[in-house]
C-alpha cells in the first residue's frame, strides 16, 4: 500500500460534499463529514465515499475524530466553520456573538484530535478579526506552521469571482497552496460552463435533470428581464420598471441586483439565493430567467452528474439553493488537497 492509502481525512461543516468530493478527486481518503443540516445527508453519501455524521459540532469530541482517524499515519482536519457576521443580511452580529463559536469549536477539535495537518476555508474578511488571530495562535501554541491565503478562485480554474481564505497548518514543516494554475485570459467562463445545458423558460424545467430547472417570474420581473442587458443594471431599464427603493440614494449601491451574467466573463459569487432574479446578477446571460439550480452547481464546479437530491424528493429551491451556495467549490477543495499531498510528499515520502 502506498502513503496516500494512510492518509485519512475529516471534513467538518461538510454540507452538501464540495470540500469533501474535491479531496476524493485529489484521491485523498475521507473518512466521514459532520454536519448539523440532514438535508446534506444524501448529497454528501450519494456522491462520495464517505460517511456522513448527523451533529452539532459543540456536541463532537477528539474521540470521535480519533475512531476516524485509528491506524492513519497522517490525518487531516479540513472544513469550513460558517461566520454569520459576515452575511450581508447579518451585518447586526457582533465579532462575539455565538455564531463566533463554530470557530472556537473548530480550535477545540484541532486541540483534542491533534491531526498533522488543518485546512480551513472561509470568507476572507475572517482574517481581519481578533478570532481568526486566536484560532493562529492556538495552532502555534500546538506546534503547526501556518500559511493563510487570500485566493482569487478564478485563479484555480472556478468561473466565479469567489474570494476566500485558505489557511493550510502542518506539524511537519513549512506548507504552501500549490500556485495559480489560470492567468487572466485562461479564466472559465458563464460560456464555457453552462452553455451546452437545454435552454429554459421562467419556471420551467428539464425533462433529463431535475436540477435544471429555474423560478418562475413575476409579470413585471420578465419585463424587467427582457429589457436587461448581459453585464448591465437596473438603470439601463425604463423609469417605470425601476423598483422605488432603488431610486433613493440607499439603493443606489445595490447596482447588480437583477442583473444578468455575461457569457464571456465569469459569474458573480454564488451565493444561497441565486435562484432569485432580484437577489444578484443571477439573469441568464440571454433567455429570460434566473440561472437554474444545475448552472449553479455547475459554477460551483461541482460534476454534471452530482445528484443533491433523492429521486422521490421534491426539488425545493431553498434547501438545494442553501447546499449549492454554502458549499466549498469541488476544484478549490481539490487544489487543497494537492497542495497537501505535495506537502506531504516533501516531508515525508523523503
Amino acid at each position: 500500500m502506498s502513503l496516500i492509502d494512510h492518509i485519512s481525512t475529516v471534513d467538518l461543516f461538510c454540507g452538501a460534499g464540495g470540500l469533501t468530493h474535491g479531496f476524493e478527486k485529489a484521491r485523498l481518503i475521507v473518512k466521514a463529514g459532520y454536519d448539523i443540516d440532514p438535508a446534506c445527508q444524501f448529497p454528501y453519501e450519494h456522491n462520495n465515499n464517505a460517511q456522513f455524521i448527523l451533529k452539532n459540532i459543540e456536541d463532537v469530541s477528539g474521540d470521535d475524530l480519533a475512531s476516524h482517524f485509528y491506524g492513519s499515519k497522517v490525518k487531516i482536519l479540513a472544513g469550513c466553520a460558517p461566520c454569520q457576521p459576515f452575511s450581508t443580511y447579518s451585518r447586526r452580529y457582533q465579532h462575539r456573538d455565538m455564531k463566533w463559536k463554530l470557530l472556537q469549536d473548530f480550535a477545540r477539535l484541532v486541540q483534542d484530535c491533534q491531526p498533522d495537518i488543518v485546512s480551513m476555508e472561509n470568507v476572507p474578511q475572517l482574517q481581519n478579526t481578533s478570532v481568526f488571530e486566536e484560532f493562529i495562535q492556538k495552532l502555534i501554541s500546538l506546534n503547526y506552521t501556518i500559511e493563510s491565503s487570500r485566493v482569487n478562485c478564478l485563479d484555480y480554474g472556478i468561473p466565479q469571482t469567489r474570494k476566500r481564505l485558505v489557511l493550510l497548518a502542518s506539524r511537519f514543516g513549512s506548507i504552501n497552496l500549490l500556485p495559480a494554475t489560470h492567468s487572466p485570459e485562461m479564466y472559465a467562463t458563464v460560456r464555457t460552463t453552462i452553455a451546452h445545458l437545454q435552454p429554459l423558460q421562467a419556471g420551467q424545467k428539464s425533462d433529463f435533470d431535475p436540477l435544471h430547472q429555474c423560478s418562475n417570474l413575476s409579470a413585471l420581473n420578465l419585463r424587467r428581464i427582457r429589457v436587461s442587458k448581459p453585464g448591465g443594471t437596473w438603470s439601463d431599464w425604463p423609469e417605470e420598471l425601476i423598483a422605488s427603493c432603488h431610486l433613493k440614494n440607499s439603493g443606489k449601491t445595490y447596482p447588480s441586483v437583477y442583473g444578468r451574467m455575461e457569457w464571456d466573463q465569469p459569474s458573480p459569487t454564488i451565493t444561497t439565493q441565486f435562484f432569485g432574479y432580484g437577489n444578484g446578477r443571477f439573469g441568464h446571460p440571454e433567455q429570460d430567467r434566473a440561472i437554474s439550480l444545475r448552472e449553479a452547481a455547475l459554477l460551483q464546479t461541482f460534476p454534471q452528474n452530482y445528484q443533491f437530491l433523492s429521486p422521490d424528493e421534491p426539488v425545493v429551491f431553498d434547501r438545494i439553493g442553501r447546499l449549492i451556495g454554502n458549499a466549498v467549490p469541488v476544484k478549490l477543495a481539490e487544489v487543497i488537497a494537492l497542495s497537501i499531498l505535495n506537502h506531504i510528499q516533501i516531508f515525508i515520502d523523503h
